[in-house]
């Protein structure tokens, strides 16, 4: 609002991502079951902590890459920090759920594996570029749903966070195949046609010239 972003501001708010998003789901992921497996707990919140700081570098090492098609802008480069903080802590939710605590080891390996997610370069829809316009006749109604779905999210959170959570996982592929769509698109159009590809030069057709009607000397012909 006040115009005084920076690149300090810039490192400093992924900083704070680090933390919020990579070091404080590990630490409560290690406190609440995986310090039952003793170092291996210790070690899978460790890499899921390190995992989220490489995916935060990764993002501001790229962002301002030129040579980026116009298509991936709207892809991340694996899992976002924040969603994989919030999709990490999904045994918890079903724990609160009432549901049986799943086992340490199966925690563990579940945390590595969004820790793998947050480094791979699996391309994640962000919707950063989609931009929607709210007629004027629908604009009570998408207030009413986001207060309802707040109100939802304040009376069941871990009804809505375990949904959603698993939702988004399953979104992944649907992601995937939607980047590799916009890849074959624009590798198919910046490939030359197949005719002229194949056509090769044309032959040499060398020019027969009358000399009976041509003036020049002889030798020139």
């Amino acid at each position: 609002m006040i115009k005084g972003q920076s690149k300090f501001g810039a490192e400093l708010d992924s900083l704070a991502d680090f933390v919020n998003f990579g070091v404080a789901p590990g630490l409560i992921l290690y406190f609440w079951q995986l310090h039952e497996l003793n170092n291996g707990g210790w070690i899978a919140a460790m890499v899921f902590a390190i995992a989220g700081g490489l995916r935060l570098a990764r993002f501001n090492a790229t962002i301002d890459d030129p040579n980026k098609p116009a298509y991936a802008s709207n892809y991340f480069t694996g899992v976002p920090a924040p969603a994989g903080a919030v999709t990490a802590l999904l045994p918890i939710y079903i724990a609160f759920l009432g549901m049986p605590k799943p086992p340490a080891t199966l925690t563990a390996l579940y945390t590595l594996l969004i820790a793998f997610l947050m480094v791979s370069r699996l391309p994640v829809f962000s919707g950063k570029t989609v931009r929607m316009r709210v007629p004027p006749e629908m604009v009570l109604p998408v207030f009413v749903s986001v207060i309802f779905f707040i109100a939802l999210l304040i009376g069941y959170p871990w009804h809505i966070l375990s949904a959603g959570s698993v939702l988004y996982l399953l979104s992944l592929p649907l992601g995937w195949h939607s980047y590799r769509n916009h890849e074959r698109a624009a590798a198919a159009q910046a490939a030359p046609p197949a005719n002229d590809a194949q056509a090769g030069p044309a032959p040499f057709t060398p020019t027969v010239v009358d000399t009976d009607q041509d003036n020049r000397p002889t030798r020139l012909n």
